[in-house]
């Protein structure tokens, strides 16, 4: 018994080997490194050399600008997640209820297939200003050009565009998995069906709806290349200050004190996922030994 419980725990081991030798090389070591560079000291020509200091945590702390920058990123953020729910939850109740539902599942996966920054150009091309929208205005008489690109507007567009399908996907598998004859039980017992929805399928799929806002803020916060390239200096976010310390001002401890901060707001998102999915699934538990007594009562 002993030797059969020790070999199944070495092939677990032997199996979870290559992902925790991934997770090593790629996650765990450079942000070891990162932690280790945000208390060195910038080099007069780049990169970090001794003593080891806190210079780069006090100096973005007392400036206004890192603040206003980071709570810029964290409201477009928000917002952009907020759209993507809100289209989102509809979009992946219709698929789920629909009888094409591969059809629209292929429909939602298709921008994958384009390069990222192809989607981002394209973009680019409808705001820009003699794009495809300002170019439709002035056919029907306006006469200046509006000013889409380079905007914070943009920006939360652009990233509710390239997301949104991280929020349907994560909704739809949840929402798929539903009785929806709990949905008509309600609606006997008097419920409305809009009341029925939000009060028994809502509830119901909440763990879809928080997977849905991780794997769209988390990403969204970090996003360097929509910024950069539909936001200009007006749209800048967290990403673009990062890369503006390594590459222009060439002061390495002090953007990855800035990525500590993104890499604290990801994993205290992904604490509190977790935090919430341990306490549905205690509650779920719960639920099901009373009724399980209930029934043997």
């Amino acid at each position: 018994m002993f030797q059969l419980k020790s070999n199944r725990n070495l092939a677990g081991f032997l199996v979870s080997m290559p992902g925790v030798l991934w997770l090593t090389v790629f996650f765990l070591i450079p942000y070891f490194i990162i932690i280790l560079y945000s208390f060195l000291t910038s080099g007069i020509y780049g990169g970090v050399e001794l003593p080891f200091t806190l210079e780069s945590y006090t100096r973005m702390l007392g400036n206004a600008g890192y603040w206003q920058i980071l709570w810029k990123t964290v409201w477009i953020s928000l917002v952009a997640t907020v759209i993507c729910l809100g289209i989102g939850l509809p979009t992946a109740y219709f698929i789920a209820t629909s009888k094409r539902s591969n059809l629209y599942l292929t429909l939602v996966i298709v921008p994958f297939w384009t390069n990222f920054l192809v989607r981002i150009f394209g973009w680019m091309v409808i705001l820009g200003r003699n794009g495809v929208i300002n170019s439709f205005l002035q056919l029907l008489g306006l006469e200046e050009p509006l000013t889409l690109m380079y905007t914070t507007g943009a920006v939360i567009l652009v990233i509710v565009y390239m997301y949104l399908p991280y929020m349907i996907l994560p909704l739809y598998s949840a929402i798929e998995k539903f009785d929806f004859r709990l949905i008509e039980a309600a609606m006997d017992l008097g419920a409305k069906r809009t009341e029925a929805i939000f009060k028994v399928l809502i509830p119901s799929i909440r763990g879809g709806i928080i997977a849905g806002i991780i794997l769209v803020f988390i990403p969204a916060l970090g996003s360097y290349a929509i910024p950069d390239l539909v936001g200009g200096t007006d749209g800048a976010m967290l990403g673009n200050l990062i890369a503006r310390q390594l590459t222009v001002a060439r002061d390495w401890p002090s953007s990855s004190a800035i990525s500590m901060i993104f890499l604290l707001i990801s994993t205290l998102g992904l604490l509190v996922y977790m935090r919430i999915n341990k306490v549905q699934n205690k509650r779920r538990l719960t639920i099901r030994e009373n009724y399980m007594r209930e029934e043997e009562i």
